[in-house]
């Protein structure tokens, strides 16, 4: 049995944490946005661009996981570019809701979970893989 650098269980957490809360989310916008008239009436005044948002991005999510994994450095790069459009919408919708507009007060924190969770999923990418030698794998310290 090989032996896991220390170091590489962080990687190993926000990769799994990644793809997983990926594949919940294209699950979850997949089930409000085609799941017909009772998914709908479940959702209630869901925020159309912010649903969409997040239904899209749960795919880049997996892909992004799946980068961590591999120990690619574009991953790094794209975790940062989701957290930083996550960010985005939820200023975005901050506005909305500031304008007066119908929303769900869950969104509020679905939005707040994603964005805790992008950062820090983007702290550990980016002290993991890009403080590495060009070249250098995840195990490559196991071998």
């Amino acid at each position: 049995m090989t032996a896991h650098p220390s170091s590489s269980w962080p990687l190993r957490v926000a990769a799994t944490v990644a793809v997983v809360f990926g594949l919940l989310t294209i699950v979850s916008g997949g089930t409000a946005l085609f799941g017909g008239s009772a998914a709908e009436a479940a959702a209630g005044d869901a925020v159309p661009f912010v649903l969409w948002f997040n239904f899209l991005s749960g795919f880049a999510y997996v892909l992004a996981g799946i980068g961590i994994a591999m120990g690619r450095r574009w991953a790094v790069m794209l975790s940062i570019g989701l957290a930083a459009t996550i960010a985005a919408v939820f200023a975005l919708f901050g506005l909305y809701i500031f304008q007066g507009a119908a929303f769900e007060m869950r969104t509020v924190g679905a939005m707040s979970l994603r964005l805790i969770v992008w950062i820090s999923i983007a702290v550990v990418a980016h002290r993991h893989i890009t403080s590495r030698k060009a070249g250098d794998r995840v195990d490559d310290a196991s071998r």
